[in-house]
């Protein structure tokens, strides 16, 4: 049935198609805020995927850790990357800690307990990532 049918006849339309591409500006997402799991001290947060339409598959996020601030140990359900861009950091998974500085990147596995925490006299800036959970049916 052509689009012009469907629409003459009051069938549901098609959805619309996900677009090509989304740029997000991160200074429209910026927020102050307690780090997650234990807010531990303050950090700045640039919520940069929740700028994204829905559906999306993964989180893209910035956030840094003002001194003494540390996004407490929790469990993970999934895989996830912390990439320092500034400042340092010791990153704990699963009892084990590793100091971090600018460049480097922790991958943190499925299952883990993990967390962060900034050292050092300057915050620490990282860029977080981690998929979504599947909807259901996909």
């Amino acid at each position: 049935m052509s689009a012009l049918l469907a629409l003459l006849l009051g069938s549901a339309a098609a959805p619309a198609p996900a677009p090509a591409m989304v740029v997000i500006d991160e200074a429209a997402t910026v927020r102050e805020e307690a780090p997650p799991h234990g807010a531990i001290g303050l950090s700045t947060a640039w919520r940069i995927s929740d700028a994204a339409p829905a559906p999306r598959s993964f989180e893209f996020r910035k956030r840094a850790l003002h001194v003494g601030a540390a996004i407490g140990v929790h469990p993970i359900a999934h895989d996830e990357i912390y990439y320092v861009v500034s400042g340092t950091g010791v990153v704990h998974s699963d009892g084990e800690e590793k100091e971090l500085k600018p460049g480097m990147a922790a991958w943190l596995y499925t299952g883990a307990k993990v967390g962060i925490r900034q050292t050092g006299s300057e915050p620490l800036v990282l860029i977080v990532a981690y998929p979504n959970a599947p909807k259901d049916g996909q």
